[in-house]
């Protein structure tokens, strides 16, 4: 069973007059453990897939399988419960809430899926020591580089042990040594906790990391050239 499934997704928006297609019929697996590289240039349509497997808009047509549910057909309360349990996400900025720590940023989603605040805590301290931050758990994201805010935003995104994280561009606003450090470091993450990654990026040399690198070309998806 994959962990995400896309039949025949469609997305397009009316602008002037005119129907623009951005998506037109995209079929996609992704399985269990596989970290998979989606490559396009801006205004390609890879956020707008990224909305669409996270649940986060509608206006799609096709089917969206997220952990063997059909999340095409869910009500907006249950499609929230199914992202939650299931979903992890890093985007380009880090989207770090400012007036709370590090591990505070971790612990958080944690807490609001139900987990105690010990385990959040010990799940929070776990995963930021692992990407390097053992020493900045009480430093809120304005006493930390751009580096460090990036990592407490992948910790943030596995707290919950998702099955599939979503990352949009995860190190497009850093500088290219600290972006290979930090892509690094999610990476090696994401394989340790068991978790399929979808990575929309520009950058063909972090593509080239991925099991699988596949690219967005004209509303369709297609294999990456080796």
């Amino acid at each position: 069973m994959p962990v995400v499934r896309l039949t025949g997704l469609k997305r397009s928006f009316s602008q002037g007059g005119v129907t623009i297609e951005v998506l037109r019929g995209i079929d996609l697996d992704v399985r269990k453990g596989e970290i998979v590289a989606l490559l396009g240039p801006s205004g390609s349509g890879k956020s707008t897939m990224l909305q669409a497997i996270g649940l986060l808009e509608g206006g799609f047509e096709g089917r969206i399988d997220i952990a063997g549910t059909d999340a095409s057909s869910l009500s907006g309360d249950d499609r929230t419960t199914l992202r939650r349990d299931h979903l992890g996400f890093v985007y380009q900025f880090h989207h770090l809430l400012p007036d709370f720590n590090a591990a505070e940023n971790v612990i958080l989603p944690q807490l609001v899926a139900g987990t105690s605040q010990i385990d959040a805590r010990a799940r929070a301290e776990e995963l930021l020591s692992a990407l390097g931050l053992a020493a900045r758990l009480e430093h809120r994201p304005s006493q930390l580089s751009g580096g460090e805010q990036q990592r407490v935003a992948v910790a943030r995104a596995l707290a919950n042990r998702p099955q599939l994280v979503l990352a949009d561009e995860p190190t497009g606003n850093l500088d290219e040594a600290t972006a290979d450090r930090v892509f690094a470091e999610f990476l090696k993450l994401v394989r340790e906790e068991g978790s399929a990654a979808l990575v929309a990026t520009h950058n063909e040399r972090l593509a080239a990391r991925m099991d699988r690198v596949l690219r967005l070309h004209e509303g369709l998806l297609e294999p990456a050239a080796p």
